[in-house]
């Protein structure tokens, strides 16, 4: 089964601001959480909003093949 090239690119790029929202907030709490701030914050807040971004984008992939294939 073949998708649309727009459908594609819009869904990913939709994924991409989603996941990067979530990682970007769980940073931020994160950092609050651990009372961080200045370059130790920011260091921290970089890792772990990549490292939960990272893992919301592979878990959402995954469901969404895990869905196609059930079709």
């Amino acid at each position: 089964m073949t998708t649309l090239p727009h459908r594609s690119i819009l869904g990913s790029l939709l994924g991409i601001v989603l996941c990067g929202g979530l990682g970007g907030v769980a940073a931020v709490a994160i950092v609050r959480l651990l009372g961080l701030d200045g370059v130790s914050g920011a260091i921290v807040a970089v890792a772990m909003g990549m490292i939960v971004a990272t893992g919301a984008w592979v878990a959402a992939t995954s469901a969404v093949r895990a869905l196609r294939r059930t079709r």
